[in-house]
């Protein structure tokens, strides 16, 4: 051994052997403790997996030990009220707040910035509107929907059981009754979970689970059968997901215990991932048909497609689709990039897909400039998680907003950034029964009412403060943000806008032009 290995280790076997000798414990248990660090030193030095242990026996151990504690010391010690991602401290504590009821009021100020550039804001009225004279539901269906639903403006985003827990689940459904909203019930089908009463959004992924035949195909039969309850008020078609665009969605065998696989038609303890693409059809033409088959499968329930913004030209071939079968969706949910919340691969995480911004915008121009805008609902879905949230996504181009992070922390989680591993120490995306118990389903099925209540009204709120009676009125001239010239600009001055009907009639800009003649109804 070299010199400093036996200084290393000296200091610390002396300084814990004299700490121990003070604390009064006997001389048996000091020699007994000392002969184990000794062993595990010695074996740290002659193992060959860390270079740190080999070179630093013992005290190597202590780099381990803050790495392993880094994300709570960050989190609650170091990181600054603004600083955190992807939800703050400050955003993550109204949620609280406003899940428990408790006062979430703020003191002396805000603590923004609001001379930075990206700063937003809206422009108040001196002849306000009062909360209740605010319009709180939007009709979702279209002209070939036989069965519209009256939607709450704010609904639970897509996550799948298996993804959360039962009690998770159950609370979130058990709320979404209580505060009367939808609860999308993600990829991973219908399970007993789900089945609480709440209104259900039916999603059907590329996995079909729930509605699949043993070779992983689309299955009308069991389809009906689910879409035919009166829970499910509509079905939306998942294309792809904010957080792994063009992947597939990822449930860790960890998860997949036998009652997931009994739901879902997999096997128990291998990893769940969804194929990237759907083998129920191939082309725009086959995604409108299929719409058009779910919507007479369901009886005529709104059916919809989400997807996060990829290659513009595939979007706007479903748009030529539209046009050459008149055949539309009820609604078209848009993931940004920034959304997710479970298991996707890093890179695709920071490094793929639209933001919501930016997609708002485009998926609202490519409907107006068919004609089509006024009969599609456009949901957005990213990082919603307070009332001025949606309506700077209603301004942008939004009909209504999904959040799925904002109810996981009103369910209790503290994110953590462990939902991939199965050891969520609130119980929200864990199987482990020991830690879903944690979760008290009497007690956070509340939380989630309260915090879509607390939301909404603060949403109305706003609305009505711009002397704005209906959300619909919102509009891109209705919200400023701060430019990199020092003005506060509106929405309509910073982005195009475009005129009904300019796609069809050649007035396309030259940003749009090039995908517009690209997009082909017959093929992605």
């Amino acid at each position: 051994m070299h010199r400093q290995l036996y200084v290393g280790f000296g200091i610390v076997l002396i300084g814990i052997a004299l700490l121990l000798i003070l604390l009064h414990v006997s001389l048996e248990a000091v020699l007994a403790l000392l002969i184990i660090l000794i062993g595990v030193g010695l074996y740290d030095y002659y193992q060959t997996e860390h270079t740190i242990l080999r070179n630093f026996p013992l005290l190597g151990h202590i780099r381990f030990i803050l790495e392993f504690f880094r994300p709570e010391i960050r989190q609650y010690l170091v990181a600054s009220d603004q600083e955190e991602r992807p939800f703050n401290r400050r955003i993550r504590s109204v949620i609280y707040q406003r899940a428990k009821k408790e006062r979430d009021t703020v003191p002396f100020g805000t603590q923004y910035d609001v001379l930075a550039q990206g700063y937003e804001c809206v422009q108040h009225s001196l002849v306000p509107k009062k909360v209740d004279e605010v319009e709180s539901r939007l009709v979702v269906g279209g002209k070939n929907c036989a069965k519209p639903y009256s939607a709450s403006y704010l609904n639970i985003s897509a996550m799948s059981f298996g993804s959360l827990s039962p009690n998770a689940i159950i609370a979130l459904n058990e709320g979404a009754k209580m505060g009367n909203f939808a609860h999308n019930t993600g990829e991973g089908g219908i399970s007993p979970y789900h089945l609480q009463g709440g209104d259900i959004t039916f999603q059907i992924g590329t996995g079909y689970f729930g509605c699949r035949n043993q070779d992983g195909h689309f299955d009308p039969a069991q389809f009906k059968d689910k879409a035919h309850r009166n829970e499910v008020k509509m079905i939306e078609i998942k294309l792809s997901q904010g957080a792994k665009p063009a992947h597939g969605g990822i449930l860790p065998g960890a998860k997949v215990d036998k009652f997931i696989a009994e739901i879902r038609g997999i096997e128990i303890g291998k990893d769940c991932i969804s194929p990237p693409a759907h083998s129920a059809f191939t082309t725009p033409i086959g995604l409108l048909e299929f719409i058009a088959q779910l919507r007479e499968l369901s009886g005529g329930k709104p059916v919809g497609f989400k997807l996060c913004i990829g290659k513009r030209h595939e979007f706007l071939a479903i748009c030529k689709a539209m046009l050459k079968t008149g055949i539309t969706p009820d609604f078209i949910t848009i993931d940004g990039a920034e959304g997710g919340t479970g298991a996707a691969p890093m890179e695709f995480a920071d490094h793929m897909g639209t933001p919501l911004h930016e997609a708002l915008l485009f998926v609202h121009n490519a409907l107006t400039g068919i004609n089509l805008r006024s009969d599609i609902r456009i949901i957005a879905a990213g990082k919603v998680a307070t009332g001025f949230d949606m309506v700077a996504r209603l301004a942008l181009g939004a009909d209504m907003c999904n959040a799925g992070r904002a109810f996981m922390l009103a369910l209790g989680c503290i994110q953590s950034l462990v939902c991939h591993n199965n050891a969520c120490p609130t119980g929200v995306t864990t199987q482990n029964p020991r830690l879903a118990r944690g979760l008290v389903v009497a007690e956070k099925k509340q939380r989630v009412a309260n915090y879509h209540a607390e939301t909404m009204r603060s949403f109305m709120e706003i609305i009505g403060a711009m002397g704005l009676s209906n959300p619909r009125l919102l509009s891109p001239a209705h919200i400023f943000r701060q430019t990199e010239k020092g003005i506060l600009q509106p929405y309509n001055e910073i982005y195009t806008y475009y005129e009904p009907g300019v796609l069809l009639n050649g007035e396309v800009s030259p940003r749009y032009a090039r995908d517009w003649a690209m997009a082909d109804s017959d093929k992605f």
